[in-house]
């Protein structure tokens, strides 16, 4: 029995160990594992990191399986791209190097801003030139990685989007892809310069008083300084080379058009804006217009003179067209298109005898700067100031000739018109002699004549010498014929010759000693003064020299036939002198003599005439009537009495007929009529 359970034993002690052997075993795999697992668990984010990590590996690793020969010529094709590019990212460097001096203040350093800006513009035409070659290498180096599987894909499309923006920027011409916009900044800087140094040295001219505007009044502006146009000209310089040649002419037009406007405001040219409705006839701005000629020869021969020269010194190196451009546009944005409308207006007014002496002082005016309009805006480019000019020339040329030759048929007629009812000098009269004097003088009748010589030449006509003056005397023919007609319109015989007594008078006296006058001869003036005293003798004959034939002494020899009979022929001889002399008195109050020399002396001889003779009858026999009860109704009048009322005859009534040089509201001739030849 000891045997067996030895032997049983022994086995059995052998396989209880073997088991412990096998769970120990066991327990440490099962210990190994869940280290293992902790270890595994722990590694899990380098794991993910790891296979993050794997394409960009793969790329890298990529060339390594690329073909051999292929990866050997890549070297060369790198080398060539990053040459260009190398050198174009250097200039692009240095571009932004130069940022701070162009973002400056030109005017503290003019020169060397405009040094550094020059170098700018080499280095954007280095960029220009060159970019477009770099962008080629490095397009060239992208195509053979791809076609050789060298890089990544999405490596080479990264590289293609960019290159592809790159050639978009470098084909559009735009330079502010390039450098940012620091070209355009530094070159609005020098525009602003350009304007800084205009506008602070262009001062307007201290404008003289109107009544110094004349010949005399040469006041030459202070034109830039030189240093100034020196500046000016090295910035547009720069400004040029970039293509801003308009804005710099904008800005200079701008300012100094500017400038020339401030020194005409001094001059008050609001009547320029006048517009045709604004006036009824030429009188109404007869002043401005006298003002007109001196306001544009001061503008033409100072401001504008001043301006052409400028524009020459300032634009000289770009050519005749550049400035003459510059300056036409200065003159016409400065007022020299005004001044002619204006002078268009007043050719398109209503036609009146007075618009003919204003045509010919604007013709004048316009004909003395003749030279200067030529020089001045003579060029292609002034070619609005040239055709405003020339139809204003034709217009004053043709409105002066034609106001001229309608003025004998205008006059003609006037004769169908009633005569004054005062008998007085007729406005027509002393408008037309006067008019007639005026056209004449020295300064309107060359004008004329060089008027009516164009007028004629332009319809292949000649002018006769002579033919101003014989036109003129026929004027003065149809007054007289006017005078005489008129004065046959009057049923009182005594007034037509009153009426014509006036008019000899008047002519005489008006038209000796002029031009007119002279033109006539003393003959023609010589028998004018005699028809006055013939008329003067007349009309004291058969009016006023009959009153005294009323105061007869006859039977009136005191106690010849008793002293009743006396009074009642004194009455009666008194009774008859008074109705004849109110009722002339009465009519003859209502006549005026308008020139006072001839109304003093024809009042000094009617008093002569009947004042004696009543004095001496009312001496001698108004004592018989003047203790009568009834004496009031027979010695009517005294001495002094009469002889007032005598005196103050033929007074000219207030706001009567005026004259041409006292600037009447209107003259017979102003509104012409509609005829056959003539037609408004």
């Amino acid at each position: 029995m000891g045997e067996s359970r030895g032997g049983v034993g022994d086995s059995g002690v052998e396989g209880f160990e073997k088991l412990v052997s096998a769970r120990n075993s066991l327990r440490s795999s099962l210990d190994k594992s869940r280290s293992l697992g902790s270890e595994l668990e722990r590694s899990r984010p380098r794991f993910d990191e790891i296979k993050k990590r794997l394409p960009s590996l793969e790329s890298a690793v990529r060339p390594i399986r690329a073909d051999k020969d292929a990866l050997k010529a890549v070297g060369g094709h790198i080398n060539r791209a990053v040459g260009p590019a190398a050198a174009v990212l250097k200039v692009f460097d240095a571009v932004h190097g130069l940022e701070k001096m162009l973002l400056s203040d030109p005017r503290s350093d003019l020169p060397g801003y405009l040094s550094v800006l020059k170098r700018l513009e080499e280095a954007l035409r280095f960029l220009e030139d060159n970019c477009g070659l770099a962008i080629q290498w490095l397009e060239d180096i992208v195509e053979y990685l791809e076609d050789n599987r060298v890089a990544d894909d999405r490596y080479l499309a990264s590289l293609k989007s960019c290159l592809k923006n790159l050639r978009g920027l470098q084909t559009d011409g735009k330079r502010s892809h390039i450098d940012g916009g620091l070209l355009d900044a530094a070159l609005d800087k020098l525009e602003g310069e350009f304007r800084r140094l205009l506008t602070e040295h262009s001062v307007p001219l201290p404008m003289l008083s109107q009544s110094s505007l004349g010949a005399q009044a040469c006041i030459a502006p202070s034109p830039l300084p030189v240093s100034v146009i020196q500046k000016s000209q090295a910035i547009l310089g720069r400004l040029i080379a970039n293509k801003r040649l308009e804005g710099c002419i904008s800005i200079y037009v701008e300012v100094r058009s500017s400038n020339v406007r401030a020194s005409l405001q001094a001059l008050n040219l609001d009547y320029l804006e006048i517009s045709l409705s604004e006036f009824n006839n030429v009188q109404s701005i007869e002043t401005y217009i006298a003002q007109w000629g001196k306001h544009l020869e001061f503008a033409v021969k100072h401001l504008f003179e001043a301006e052409y020269k400028l524009c020459n010194d300032v634009f000289e190196r770009l050519g005749l067209d550049v400035w003459m451009g510059c300056f036409a546009k200065i003159a016409a944005q400065a007022g020299i298109l005004a001044f002619l409308q204006f002078g268009m207006t007043v050719t398109e007014s209503k036609k009146d005898p007075i618009k003919l002496l204003k045509l010919l002082d604007i013709f004048a005016s316009l004909n003395r700067l003749r030279l200067d309009f030529n020089r001045l805006f003579g060029g292609a480019a002034c070619a609005e100031i040239q055709n405003l000019t020339r139809d204003l020339i034709k217009k004053v040329i043709d409105g002066a000739s034609e106001v001229f030759w309608e003025l004998l048929v205008q006059v003609e007629m006037q004769r169908e018109t009633p005569p004054p009812v005062d008998g007085s000098v007729p406005k027509l009269v002393s408008f037309v002699t006067d008019y007639c004097n005026r056209l004449l003088g020295d300064n309107n009748k060359p004008i004329l004549t060089q008027v009516l010589v164009i007028h004629r030449s332009w319809k292949n006509e000649k002018f006769q010498e002579g033919l101003l003056v014989s036109e003129i005397l026929n004027i003065i023919k149809a007054i007289k014929q006017n005078l005489e007609s008129w004065a046959k319109a009057y049923t009182d015989r005594m007034l037509a010759n009153f009426f014509m007594m006036n008019n000899h008078w008047h002519l005489y006296k008006h038209l000796k000693g002029t031009k007119l006058g002279e033109l006539l001869g003393d003959a023609w003036l010589r028998e004018h003064e005699q028809n006055k005293e013939y008329y003067m003798t007349v009309i004291l004959k058969e009016s006023w020299g009959q009153l005294p034939s009323h105061l007869s002494r006859e039977g009136l020899i005191l106690f010849s036939g008793g002293r009743a009979t006396a009074r009642d022929l004194v009455k009666k001889r008194l009774k008859s002198f008074n109705e004849a002399f109110d009722n002339m008195y009465s009519k003859q109050s209502k006549w005026v003599m308008n020139e006072k020399d001839l109304r003093e002396k024809m009042t000094q001889l009617i008093v002569q005439a009947v004042l004696p003779v009543y004095r001496s009858f009312m001496q001698n026999y108004g004592p018989l009537v003047e203790k009568d009860q009834s004496s009031s109704k027979y010695a009517k009048y005294s001495v002094q009495e009469l002889e007032v009322m005598l005196a103050s005859l033929y007074q000219q009534k207030p706001a009567r007929y005026g004259s041409f040089k006292g600037r009447p509201s209107g003259n017979p001739l102003a509104d012409f009529r509609r005829t056959a030849s003539a037609v408004m």
